[in-house]
Order: structure tokens, then sequence, then C-alpha cells
């Protein structure tokens, strides 16, 4: 079977492997065990087979309770469904913000969008929810413990809250860190198709620049984000592996039992 980072999922967009990226210490992530998404909500019936067939046994969720209300996940075939709310109060990712809310925010401040996910990405880690959150997504990485069987996450867009649950992942698994990076930037790769599309919309229905650079700011991934939340758990919390243990709770022995279950 040929390996492929990006899965194709008709009904969904985002959906990529973590499988074979390599550790400091030589070793490689496992495929056909850790894949990362945006929202399940427009899977067909032959996504959920296929994803069950490619191993997802677990479906953890990271979006609130309006979104997940507005659109239920389809979960893949046979898995297990796990709300693990980021945030306690909707969405602050504006993932799944209408447009007039988007209008009446984003319209005059042309680094209103930039400087809100800055301060999206401190909230992911040092809100309570989250790291609570976090602590039990862990935790349930450390439940999947059968052979090719795949724990699926994801949030609206897969690229915000998604993305910190992979950071932590790959971190905890002694990933390079520049490779963890590059992995978070690839969602650009695949949602600026779909992003341009919605831009050009916008400029063709008369809406101002600022609108639209506010909302590229909000629907794409940046290194300044990524770097705002590395920024903070270094300072406030010594690093990412003392954030793991002292944070989240996942000792050195958990650390070593999730190694054993996702490396080859």
């Amino acid at each position: 079977m040929t390996n492929s980072r990006i899965l194709k999922v008709t009904g969904g967009l985002n959906f990529r492997e973590l499988g074979g990226y390599p550790t400091v210490d030589g070793r490689t992530v496992k495929w056909h065990k850790l894949v990362r998404s945006a929202g399940l909500n427009k899977l067909t019936a032959a996504d959920q087979d296929n994803l069950a067939n490619y191993g997802v046994v677990a479906d953890v969720d990271f979006r609130s309770q309006d979104e997940r209300t507005q659109a239920p996940d389809k979960v893949p075939t046979g898995a297990t469904y796990h709300f693990l709310p980021v945030f306690p109060d909707g969405d602050e990712t504006d993932a799944s913000a209408s447009q007039a809310d988007l209008e009446r925010r984003f319209s005059s401040d042309d680094t209103a969008g930039y400087e809100h996910m800055l301060d999206v990405y401190r909230n992911m880690v040092t809100l309570e929810t989250a790291q609570q959150a976090y602590h039990e997504f862990l935790a349930t990485l450390l439940a999947n413990e059968q052979p090719d069987q795949a724990v699926l996450f994801h949030c609206t867009a897969g690229k915000d809250r998604t993305g910190i649950g992979a950071f932590l992942t790959l971190s905890a698994l002694g990933v390079d860190p520049q490779v963890i990076r590059r992995d978070y930037l690839l969602t650009n790769e695949n949602v600026t198709p779909v992003v341009d599309k919605m831009l050009a919309k916008a400029q063709a229905a008369g809406k101002g620049d600022a609108f639209v650079a506010n909302i590229r700011a909000l629907s794409t991934v940046n290194p300044d984000y990524f770097d705002t939340a590395m920024k903070v758990i270094n300072t406030q919390y010594g690093g990412v592996q003392d954030y793991l243990r002292d944070v989240l709770d996942f000792s050195r022995k958990d650390v070593e039992a999730l190694k054993e279950l996702y490396l080859d």
C-alpha cells in the first residue's frame, strides 16, 4: 500500500496523515495511526466507510458545542466519537462565524484578523479548557493500542486547534521542531485554492481591502501564529516537554508509551 500525506476525501478538506515524519533520534512516525482534518459534517457515506477501512477508530472533535450543533460530525463507520472542546464559549478562531458577524468585526482595521489570531494562539495554550481538551486528547492517543488503527482529530478548518493538537503530539514523539512547523504550514497548500475563491467573491461583491486582508488572515495559517504559541510555551512553561508534563499531566512514562505505539 502506498502511503500518502494527503488523504482523498470527497466531502472534506485538509485531511492529512502524520505518518512518515522523522524523529530527532532516528525513528519514524507510523502510518495509519494519526490523521488530522477539517470538519467531518460533509463526509459522504463512502468517505465514512473509506476512513474506517483506512483504520480510523476514534474521531476527536475539538470544536465548541455551537459548532457541533450547527454541523454535527458524520463519524467514520464504527469509530468512537470524542467531544473535546478547546474553547469554552464558541469558536474563537472564527472558522464558523457568519458573514454578517465577520463584516461587522473585520471591515475597518486591516490588521484586526491577524491580531485576533495571535490572541487565539495564546489562548490555545493558556486556557484551562484548552489544556483539559489536549490532556484528554493525549489520553485518547494512549488508548489507541492496536496496530494500524488511527485516531482522527479535527476542528472546523483543521488548522488552528488541530494544528496545536498535531504540534503537541509530534513534540511528544520527538519529531524535529522544523518538521512540525512545516506540517503546520502545509495547511496553506490545501486551503489556498478555497480561500482564493472566497476572497475573489468578496472582492467582486465590493468588500473593502481591509475585510479581504482580514479574511485571509483568519482563513490561513501563518508562521507568526505558530511562533506566538511557541513563545508562550517556552517563556511561561519552560518549553514543550515541561508543558506536556506539568500542564497537560503527561508524564515521562506516558511519553515513552506514546512512542512505543506511534513510532517505528
